[in-house]
């Protein structure tokens, strides 16, 4: 538990490093970029196109006769771009996170190594495309994960555990390879992933709920339509900060980690084989003298 708090101020005191601050401007203006412009061209045709199937849904038209009823007929205004905001909101989360992972996540490890462990040797061989391939294949395994567990989201108490869990397992499996991928073997990675595999998740999950934050940004921007073009970049803004922080807390955890089990000796550390020559010759050495073995007859072979 020291090492999980230890490891979480350390990284929040880091947020306000000048050098973090910069490096995180660069991935909010490449995610902003990409989300207005792709929010210009598509966002009307999405949220009339999403009208369209509500409107032409018996169920749903029965439903929003009983809101009217009810008083509360703005509901049938602002559905339908909800439903757009929440469609999107993944991708945008999955986005945030591998330009951070990629981009910045390196920068991040360095910062904390140079800083803490100076003398950490570097024993990884992780590249850059390998970070790519993993970090792509975790965020196949969250896309399908979430696929799957759409229909249970209709259960009011496990929409607000399922997705900060996906989330949180997404950003643990990305976050914590990023952090060793430099500096831990394979071996040394497994067994970290091992020893610390639920602290790690625990980590994953705390940052998944933080991530849930900037949702409630982008249902606000559908209410206030006037401050919406404010709120998108602010929102992208605050997931950035949530997967740097992740990043930190992670890249704090995870050498830290790795240092206690290089003090101790890796239990996966390869063992030295024996020279079989050398081991005959030590044994000739450590034998006794025999005094008879000098006048035992030679046998004769005929």
């Amino acid at each position: 538990m020291s090492l999980f708090l230890g490891s979480l101020w350390r990284a929040l005191a880091y947020c306000l490093h000048p050098r973090v601050i910069l490096l995180s401007l660069l991935p909010l203006l490449l995610i902003v970029t990409l989300a207005l412009g792709l929010g210009y061209l598509y966002w009307s045709p999405a949220v009339d196109w999403v009208h369209g199937l509500l409107e032409a849904s018996t169920w749903v038209n029965s439903v929003w006769s009983w809101l009217e009823a009810q008083g509360l007929g703005r509901i049938k205004v602002i559905l339908a771009p909800l439903i757009v905001i929440f469609a999107v909101t993944p991708l945008i989360v999955m986005v945030s996170l591998l330009t951070v992972a990629l981009l910045l996540a390196p920068a991040l490890t360095r910062l904390v190594a140079l800083r803490r462990f100076p003398m950490l040797e570097r024993q990884g061989s992780g590249t850059w495309l390998y970070s790519l391939l993993w970090s792509l294949g975790a965020v196949l395994a969250a896309l399908l994960m979430l696929l799957v567990s759409l229909p249970l989201w209709l259960v009011p108490p496990l929409i607000l555990v399922l997705p900060p869990l996906i989330w949180g397992w997404l950003t643990y499996r990305v976050m914590a390879f990023d952090a060793l991928s430099g500096y831990a073997s394979a071996s040394e990675r497994r067994e970290i992933f091992r020893r610390h595999r639920a602290t790690m998740l625990m980590m994953g999950l705390f940052c998944g709920y933080l991530g849930s934050v900037p949702s409630l940004i982008w249902a606000s921007g559908v209410v206030f339509a006037a401050a919406f073009v404010l709120l998108v970049p602010f929102a992208i803004w605050i997931y950035t900060l949530v997967f740097v922080l992740s990043s930190l807390w992670f890249a704090h955890f995870a050498l830290a980690a790795l240092q206690a089990l290089r003090q101790e000796g890796s239990p996966e550390a390869p063992r030295p084989v024996p020279d079989p020559v050398a081991g005959a010759a030590e044994k000739a050495v450590a034998l006794p003298h025999d005094p008879t073995a000098a006048t035992a007859p030679i046998p004769l072979i005929p």
